[in-house]
């Protein structure tokens, strides 16, 4: 038995209590972390903070950056959590946008490589990888629909800055008035930043204390998601055979609930991969639940950004908000109109009918999505950006 295996099971065996007490210091961990990454930014780079993004010039960079990071990490909770404390160290709104759509694109890989467990069953294949990739199709599909439209007109920007101004922002009554999230995590950063500060340079002490951030939040995600499944995933289970079939209000709802419980998109659109290969479910029963994966994965990158005070904290809420609205804003303005709620489903519906014919379009398929398209895109954008 591996570490990670033998690590599961002597979790499982202890008592809830121990494990939601783990969870509660893991979260600590995770607010600590991105306190991390903003401080980090703020020793390296100081006023000149917006220089260490050059690399991101454009939102199709940035879009690329945050698909292939997510695709890499396997956790779009992550890199969201990621980009939060890289708005508050100072990367620009406009280049953070399409890195969180771009999140969404990378965490559905998963559900691919669980199609594959059945590709010797023929039909069973052909229904499993459908209900894997119209995850992927839907979230394409968003991202050119929003995309353009945040490009010339900046409407999730908008949306998001008024909300976050709301929350975090000027007026009597907000939640920096009552900011109890910044007491408990400042001081252990700032002790950090006190021991780095007299032995290292800024710029190389800052680094260090974004690697370390990256790490902790890495961490601290990973094992939440561990214990929360122990923890939840049998009555996740439960919740999805009772949902799904009962509606899209149902099939979307059960799907944010789930992923807020285990604290993973993949987790939770992995779980009916299998069901919908053996034909306990069809594709457009499943569908709706996969969308509210998405909504739900949001969750820790708005707790994320209660970890961020001062003048950036603002902009911080701000992503982590313009996650949410862009994920909600995408199921309610796709699955309401029939040709676009219908468009995913033809799709993954071709796509799976081409792989049973041949297995190489799976590899194409991979290969096109997360390397050859997303090197198309940055060199597009460099020759006419």
């Amino acid at each position: 038995m591996n570490t990670e295996s033998t690590a599961s099971a002597e979790m499982a065996n202890k008592p809830n209590w121990i494990n939601w007490l783990f969870v509660a210091g893991l979260v600590y961990l995770l607010l600590v972390a991105v306190s991390m990454i903003s401080g980090g930014f703020k020793m390296a780079a100081g006023d000149s903070a917006k220089e260490l993004f050059a690399f991101a010039s454009n939102p199709i960079t940035g879009l690329v950056i945050g698909t292939l990071a997510t695709a890499l990490i396997q956790s779009s909770s992550t890199v969201t959590s990621i980009i939060v404390g890289l708005v508050a160290g100072g990367l620009p709104i406009s280049i953070a946008i399409p890195m969180v759509m771009g999140a969404n694109i990378g965490t559905t890989i998963t559900n691919t490589i669980v199609s594959l467990g059945h590709v010797r069953q023929g039909e069973e294949f052909r229904r499993a990888f459908a209900a894997a990739t119209i995850h992927d199709f839907f979230n394409l599909l968003a991202v050119a629909i929003f995309l353009p439209l945040e490009m010339a007109f900046g409407l999730l920007d908008k949306i998001g800055g008024a909300m976050a101004n709301l929350l975090v922002g000027g007026g009597s009554v907000s939640m920096k008035d009552f900011n109890v999230v910044k007491a408990i995590v400042s001081p252990p950063v700032k002790a950090m930043q006190g021991v780095l500060d007299g032995t290292l340079p800024n710029v190389a002490a800052g680094v260090l204390l974004i690697i370390v951030g990256v790490v902790c939040i890495f961490l601290s995600i990973t094992f939440i998601g561990k214990i929360l499944r122990i923890l939840m995933v049998g009555k996740a289970k439960d919740m999805l055979h009772h949902a799904i079939g009962r509606g899209p209000v149902a099939g979307i709802s059960s799907g944010t609930i789930i992923t807020i419980l285990v604290q993973s998109s993949s987790t939770t659109t992995s779980l009916i991969v299998p069901l919908a290969g053996s034909g306990v479910f069809t594709l457009r029963q499943i569908y709706p639940f996969t969308l509210g994966a998405n909504i739900g994965t949001c969750i820790t990158g708005i707790l994320a950004a209660t970890a961020i005070s001062g003048p950036k904290a603002v902009l911080a809420m701000e992503i982590a908000l313009i996650h949410f609205t862009y994920n909600l804003l995408g199921v309610i303005f796709i699955y309401s109109i029939p040709f676009l709620r219908n468009l995913p489903i033809k799709c993954a519906e071709w796509l799976a009918d081409s792989a049973m014919k041949n297995k190489l379009v799976v590899i194409v398929y991979l290969f096109a999505i997360f390397l050859i398209i997303p090197a198309v895109l940055i060199l597009l954008s460099h020759i006419f950006g």
